[in-house]
């Protein structure tokens, strides 16, 4: 997912060689980790359906509609549009699927009691996963002919009506998912061991509404378009704000976390949710200065770009790493075995 969103990032500035690089790379890696989840379905089933039921790792599954979609993007970046509305055909039915599966399994069919105390980053990747059938649905729209007033269902204004509803429950998810974080905040203790990288994604759900919202204002002449600009428009411009604020909010948690009480900064899965979010805020200062015409807004969207880049080879070369020293810590175990 984050391999993805760098992908497009790269696009968007021109930067072909890179881009198909890492489209690639993001490909190679869906496959990979796409197969290890089936894996675990057919080996470790009960293991699985206990997450499903478990607040604090059942959202993650939606990270599979956000890859998915982010893939579809990718594709339409590389202009492989057939095979992007495939994809994106996936992603769509995932999230339809997921996004009631998911709240009523780990909500509904919980043991754990309060609910509260689960609640954490990941819950704020329903966002993304919504956000991004935006995101891939405005796309695909933006490569069609325009829909004329007389021509009835079409592709493209199909296309135009789920982008805008993908979009305006992303919004509400949003909402949610900030109300029940800022009540377990209230209620119950947030400690620096609960506060890891997935809180990031709280600012990312707001910068892929940003890019959303943008490529959807972008994407052609539909009614609901038209009906919903204004909206969208003010709407993108206050998320890319808020967004923008939260950044040093989150850079400070982590100096307390890690060096405040000393929580070693080592290599997990988790670090993947930091990534995603700052390559996606890049990608909304692109969007949102290009369409309201701001271009300081632009400049910023360029330059954080290499900072989103720098952190991912920094977490992408971590996690080889990691998976070096546990490969050669079980050959070591099992020649001792042996």
């Amino acid at each position: 997912m984050a391999t993805g969103i760098m992908s497009v990032g790269a696009h968007l500035k021109g930067l072909t060689a890179l881009s198909t690089i890492l489209f690639w790379l993001a490909v190679v890696l869906y496959v990979f980790f796409l197969s290890l989840v089936i894996w675990r379905a057919c080996v470790h089933n009960e293991e699985l359906r206990a997450d499903l039921h478990n607040p604090s790792k059942a959202f993650g599954f939606f990270t599979f509609v956000a890859a998915t979609n982010v893939l579809a993007t990718a594709l339409e970046g590389q202009a492989h549009f057939r095979v992007a509305l495939v994809v994106f055909s996936v992603g769509l039915i995932a999230l339809l699927i997921l996004g009631y599966l998911i709240p009523f399994s780990a909500v509904l069919g919980s043991s754990k009691s309060p609910i509260l105390t689960q609640v954490n980053g990941t819950w704020f990747v329903c966002v993304v996963a919504a956000q991004s059938v935006a995101v891939a649905a405005s796309g695909l729209m933006a490569h069609l002919p325009a829909p004329e007033a007389a021509s009835g269902v079409n592709l493209s204004s199909a296309l135009a009506v789920i982008a805008v509803i993908a979009w305006s429950v992303g919004i509400g998810l949003y909402l949610l998912c900030a109300a029940f974080v800022g009540m377990r905040a209230l209620l119950h203790r947030i400690g620096p061991e609960d506060l890891d990288a997935p809180y990031w994604v709280m600012m990312g759900a707001l910068a892929i509404s940003v890019v959303a919202g943008s490529k959807i204002l972008e994407g052609g002449t539909a009614p609901i378009l038209a009906a919903t600009t204004v909206i969208i428009a003010g709407a993108s411009a206050i998320l890319w704000s808020i967004s923008t604020w939260l950044i040093p909010a989150l850079v400070i948690a982590g100096l307390w976390r890690h060096f405040g009480h000393r929580i070693p900064l080592g290599y997990s899965a988790g670090l993947w949710s930091m990534v995603f979010p700052l390559g996606m805020y890049s990608g909304a200062s692109t969007n949102v200065g290009k369409v309201d015409d701001v271009p300081i807004i632009s400049w910023i969207g360029a330059q954080w770009y290499w900072i989103a880049l720098a952190v991912w080879a920094i977490v992408f070369a971590a996690m080889v790493w990691s998976f070096v020293k546990s490969m050669s810590a079980r050959g070591s175990s099992g020649v001792a075995a042996g």
